[in-house]
């Protein structure tokens, strides 16, 4: 193999993705497959993890399921445990499973503000802090979570959202600061909006996206693949260096 590929290969590898029935999950687990590692596939819509399921078997990986809903309380327990009796160890773990409330702070309820913190900052604590031994037994490992510019830049509406990125950003930090030496790394990837179906829902209406994209330098919203591309990298060796970043892939909006 040239060795330049090489560096980007993850064959043998093992890697756990939440949200992976589609758009930005479905994306990263078929890049990951194609690089060379099996898979295990986590998320709620059984028809859609199916559907990423063959996509993983066409380019020849093995590929597990597991349906699951990160909401309820004991669930990253139970998939990490499931997880680790497919495999000894999971080299690299996708927290991608997020999601999204588009309300205001009056507007925001108490139950909502559990479910999103419960989705998007509980759920990936408990699957690193729950695989993370086996990774630092065998002396290596990648985490990526997958967070949002909003971690960083204020949206209306956003809330409750805004807050879940930014702990995620924190906790990428946080562990890095404790494991890196264990030669893990974890990194945060923060994209812009992406025209997945649900980007399509909370963007579609021109009277909303056109202010966004007029902030965003290239002009147009993020692709799926654009992100899994991303993902590949900081799962490689290639990025063996880069640990408890906060990395930005917007079109530029980060710089306005």
């Amino acid at each position: 193999m040239n060795k330049v590929f090489e560096k980007f290969s993850l064959n043998g590898k093992k890697s756990l993705v939440t949200g992976a029935s589609q758009g930005i999950g479905a994306s990263i687990s078929q890049v990951l497959a194609e690089a060379g590692s099996d898979l295990i596939i986590i998320g709620r819509d059984s028809n859609g993890l199916q559907k990423t399921r063959e996509l993983i078997k066409n380019s020849g990986r093995e590929c597990h399921v597991i349906a699951s809903d990160l909401s309820f309380e004991n669930e990253p327990e139970k998939i990490a445990k499931e997880a680790l009796n497919i495999y000894p160890t999971i080299d690299v773990l996708i927290n991608n499973a997020g999601t999204a409330l588009l309300e205001s702070t009056l507007s925001t309820t108490k139950e909502d503000w559990d479910r999103i913190q419960t989705v998007n900052l509980r759920a990936p604590f408990i699957l690193a802090k729950s695989l993370a031994p086996r990774m630092i037994k065998q002396k290596k490992g990648k985490i990526i979570n997958i967070s949002s510019v909003a971690s960083e830049y204020a949206l209306e509406n956003h809330i409750a959202y805004s807050v879940s990125k930014s702990g995620l950003n924190m906790m990428t930090k946080s562990m890095t600061v404790e494991w890196a030496k264990h030669n893990i790394q974890i990194n945060s990837v923060c994209p812009t909006i992406i025209m997945t179906t649900m980007g399509k829902l909370a963007w579609g209406d021109p009277l909303k996206s056109d202010p966004m994209l007029e902030k965003i330098p290239s002009g147009r919203f993020g692709k799926p693949e654009e992100v899994a591309d991303l993902v590949l990298f900081l799962s490689s060796s290639a990025s063996d260096f880069i640990c408890g970043q906060s990395i930005f892939i917007d079109g530029g909006f980060s710089i306005m």
